[in-house]
Formats: structure tokens, C-alpha cells, sequence
């Protein structure tokens, strides 16, 4: 199955402003372009001064794409960062939390520092980037929160406890925080990959032949074997849930969980 990937393109978002948290790379660069290319101003935040999403520089030029530095682990840089953000341009409307780090290791091997590290970037960085964002939002009386998480936020994966373990908690945190604005007119919902073609995909690749001495081919075909398609998922089918959350017509479409995974998880 060859699926399709173009994103479609309107007016819709026109006037909103959306953050995307690591949305130079992989998934988050393919949630940036779906969102420009509905007419949304983007601020790309990441660690880098100006992470660069492929294909969007004609976005640069025009005005609508810009960026932010922080780590989203640190809640004084990300206020900062959406500080400089709202100042260039404008309120903002659309939060996708798309920054995370993925490690494995068995559970005796998972020590004190891989288990911090991955609950600083997965959950934490979710915490301070809502919390730097949802009070406008509520002034304003709109506003979409898409959290990225993962299907392993909803099922158990050996040898990635912390892993999962953050990529739950941002699934609690979503579903709680969407019963609590639910009359605000804000919605918040997780979008829930399994294994997509992106560079984190590439370096699990790299691990399993390391681990293994299996050949690269084998690895991925193992990886895309656990999706009932039999393929990797395309980081533009990703960003296409992320983008008709925001769109109109999904008001009602609150404190989900949408895996886009080929069937993997139901």
C-alpha cells in the first residue's frame, strides 16, 4: 500500500498562530508545512536559533514562518520563547507540544538519569508549553492543544519503560486538562504515531543492528511488521491529524486519543 501524502491547502487557519515544538524535524516538520499550508502564521521552536523545516522557505519570505529557541525542558526559556513568539506574531491560537526523545534499554539498565531525561522532554516540556500558552487562549476564547504522543502511550512496548511511562502521562495529562476547558471552546487531544518513517525511526534502525547484527532492511521490516499495513507510517499522515484538529469542523473533538498507526492499536 502506497499511501497518500500531499497535504491539502486552503484559508482555513488564516490569522491563527501555532506553535510547533520541534517542528524542524521529522513529524514536526510535516505538521509546520500542513499548517502554513492552511494559511496558519508558525513559530518553530527548538533548540537550534533557526531550525530550518525542509520546504519552507518560501513561508520564511513571506512572513509567515519564524522561529524560537528553547529547551522545552526549561520553564523559564520556553516562557521566553513564546514571549518573543507572541511579540513577532501575534496571540497564539494553535500549541502542538511535537518535541520528544525516545531511548531504550531494559528496565535494570534504565537508570535515574535516562527515566529524568526522558519525562524532562516528553512530559515536562508538554507542562511548560501549555502552561506558557493556554492563558491566552482562554481570553480569547479558542484554542487547540495537540499533544504528541505516541501508541506507546496506550499500549506497553518492552524495553522502553520510560519511554512509555512519559508518553502515558502525557495521555492523562491531555484527557484531564480537556474535561477542565472543556466549556472554554479550547480542545486538547494527543495524536498517538507508531513507528513512522522520520530520523528517530533511522536511529532505532541503527540500534537494532547494533544489538542485533541484523541488516538494516531487516531491522525496518521489523519495525513496519508490528503496523497491520505492513509499512512505515509517513510523517505527512501524522500531520494531517494534527491539522484537521485545528481546522473547523472538529470542534466537538476533545480529550482523544487518535493513533495514526495502520490498526496497530484499536
Amino acid at each position: 500500500m502506497t499511501p497518500a501524502t500531499a497535504n491539502a491547502t486552503s484559508e482555513l487557519l488564516r490569522g491563527k498562530h501555532a506553535v510547533v515544538t520541534g517542528g524542524a524535524r521529522g513529524i514536526g516538520a510535516a505538521v509546520t508545512r500542513a499548517l502554513l499550508d492552511h494559511g496558519a502564521r508558525v513559530t518553530v521552536l527548538g533548540r537550534s536559533a533557526e531550525p530550518q523545516p525542509q520546504g519552507a522557505l518560501d513561508f520564511k519570505k513571506s512572513g509567515q514562518l519564524a522561529y524560537a529557541k528553547a529547551d522545552v525542558g526549561d520553564p523559564v526559556a520556553v516562557a521566553h520563547a513564546f514571549k518573543s513568539a507572541r511579540a513577532r506574531s501575534g496571540p497564539i491560537d494553535i500549541l502542538v507540544n511535537n518535541a520528544g526523545q525516545a531511548a531504550s534499554a531494559p528496565f535494570l539498565k534504565t537508570d535515574a538519569n535516562l527515566w529524568r531525561r526522558m519525562m524532562t522532554v516528553n512530559l515536562d516540556g508538554t507542562f511548560h508549553c501549555i502552561h506558557a500558552a493556554l492563558p491566552e487562549m482562554l481570553s480569547a476564547g479558542w484554542g487547540r492543544i495537540i499533544n504528541m504522543a505516541s501508541t506507546a502511550g496506550l499500549t506497553g512496548y518492552a524495553y522502553v519503560t520510560a519511554y512509555c511511562a512519559s508518553k502515558h502521562a502525557v495521555v492523562g495529562l491531555t484527557r484531564s486538562l480537556a474535561l477542565e476547558v472543556a466549556t472554554k471552546c479550547v480542545t486538547v487531544n494527543a495524536i498517538c504515531p507508531g513507528f513512522t518513517d522520520t530520523e528517530l525511526v533511522t536511529e532505532s534502525v541503527a540500534h537494532i543492528v547494533a544489538k542485533t547484527g541484523r541488516t538494516p532492511e531487516a531491522a525496518r521490516a521489523e519495525l513496519a511488521a508490528r503496523n497491520p499495513q505492513k509499512r512505515l507510517v509517513q510523517p505527512e499522515e501524522v500531520a494531517n491529524a494534527v491539522a484537521w484538529l485545528c481546522l473547523p469542523g472538529s470542534e466537538a473533538v476533545t480529550g482523544q486519543t487518535i493513533a495514526v498507526a495502520g490498526g496497530e492499536v484499536m
